[in-house]
């Protein structure tokens, strides 16, 4: 029973620093469900009419939905409510974080390999439902700034050949902007969370990978549970220290949700920006098919980001299938050790980054006095010739690298100095490496 306690808190519990980041994703959830359950006790999901008669005066007199008036009351009435608020606003941010740079952390470790491949899957299960619950959540509050969100949403959905208008009926309860709330609300505290947990679940049973060769003496430690503990008290204090000194999505200044108004200067939240970015840089085609207008300027990119998405949930079975490698590994891979895999992950980093710095193209063309077209254009040349060019550029490190460690290995460690030899000739000192050393 102890050998069991032990192998899964070893599971659970990794040491190196570069493990961690499931184990920070895992309590920031643990943070965010806290909040989230305060947040329940106050926090009304209807879109029935009110007129708001509370204490923020720009909009007393204002008609809204009793969900934004039950989450201005959590704001301004509440006990500590805002500071809640913005815990598990913030939270949920660090949530996001964490997960991202787990599944890099998978890529270029090669940790996606067999007999781990599952790992992969659930990690990024774990993404697109921690995406799902963001997209849900930042719903509720039915403001300015979440119901552009979903005139958006319902625009992408409008746009699908045939179906477009049964999806958005579907979605939204009838035509926009619908009852969204009553569906999304069982989503956000029930149905996300509960197979979140799942993921979770699933990803702490599964077994460790080893650390890289080079250093195998950390395959052996383990943080114990006090080091945990610390770990998740780190996690809420960042998250609170965030809460009470940095404001985040102030919904009292954008007002309730009006399908004929739009918001201005507020952008999609940072883990959502490449879906924007890439409607941005999509051309304005249409074409006409069977009498009904279809616009490329929105399907292009949602199947563009949708393919991507994809690629990257079953990367492990295309490398597989292309290597011919079924056999198993146990231990990490040095990114340098496969150029090509390592350059084909800075290339979606790369496809990612441009999509996303996209997103804020209107706010950089201000604050840099730049001409907003001539800013798309250089993003959308960007999209084109970034990726294969970072590919190319990270393969060439990824060789120069292992050239230089060979040639280390082979000569020794340049010490800088000049030695005459008896023959009158002049050679650079080497100091001997470690491998070089160990093999002795």
């Amino acid at each position: 029973m102890q050998s069991r306690l032990g192998n899964l808190r070893a599971r659970v519990f990794p040491d190196h620093w570069s493990l961690l980041f499931g184990q920070i994703a895992f309590y920031s959830f643990v943070v965010i469900m806290i909040s989230g359950l305060v947040l329940m006790v106050d926090y009304k999901p209807s879109v029935e009419p009110v007129v708001y008669d509370g204490p923020y005066g720009p909009l007393r007199g204002t008609e809204m939905s009793r969900a934004l008036d039950s989450t201005l009351a959590i704001t301004f009435e509440t006990r500590a409510g805002l500071l809640v608020r913005q815990v598990h606003h913030w939270a949920t941010l660090i949530m996001v974080a964490a997960i991202t740079l787990h599944l890099l952390q998978l890529f270029f470790t090669a940790a996606f390999r067999r007999p781990r491949r599952l790992n992969w899957l659930v990690v990024f299960g774990l993404l697109v439902l921690t995406l799902g619950a963001c997209l849900t959540g930042t719903s509720l509050p039915d403001d300015m700034a979440s119901g552009t969100s979903l005139a958006v949403l319902d625009g992408v959905l409008q746009a699908t050949p045939f179906v477009g208008s049964a999806l958005s009926h579907l979605l939204f309860g009838g035509e926009f902007p619908g009852d969204v709330i009553s569906r999304f609300y069982p989503l956000h505290v029930v149905v996300l969370p509960a197979a979140i947990i799942a993921l979770f679940v699933l990803l702490a049973l599964r077994k460790p990978v080893k650390q890289p060769a080079e250093k195998p003496q950390r395959t052996a430690g383990r943080v114990d549970v006090v080091k945990s503990a610390g770990l998740f008290c780190f996690v809420g204090g960042v998250s609170l220290v965030m809460a009470a000194t940095a404001t985040i999505n102030p919904v009292w200044l954008y007002g309730p949700a009006d399908p004929a108004d739009t918001s201005a200067g507020v952008g999609p939240a940072w883990y959502l920006a490449f879906l924007d970015g890439s409607l941005r840089l999509a051309p304005g085609w249409e074409v006409v098919w069977w009498g009904k207008t279809i616009s490329l300027a929105v399907l292009l990119p949602v199947a563009l980001c949708t393919l991507f998405l994809l690629l990257v949930a079953v990367y492990p079975f295309i490398e597989e299938r292309v290597t011919g490698d079924r056999s198993d590994h146990y231990e990490l891979a040095r990114p340098r050790a496969n150029p090509t895999r390592t350059g084909i992950g800075v290339a979606g980093i790369v496809f990612y980054g441009v999509l996303w710095a996209a997103a804020g193209a209107d706010t950089i063309a201000v604050q840099f006095h730049l001409s907003f077209n001539t800013l798309l254009r250089l993003f959308q040349i960007l999209l084109i010739v970034g990726p294969p060019a970072a590919l190319f550029i990270t393969r060439r490190v990824c060789l120069g690298l292992q050239q230089q460690e060979l040639e280390i290995a082979t000569h020794g460690i340049e010490t800088g100095r000049i030695v005459r030899r008896p023959d009158g000739g002049y050679v650079e000192d080497h100091r001997p490496s470690v491998r070089q050393l160990t093999s002795r």
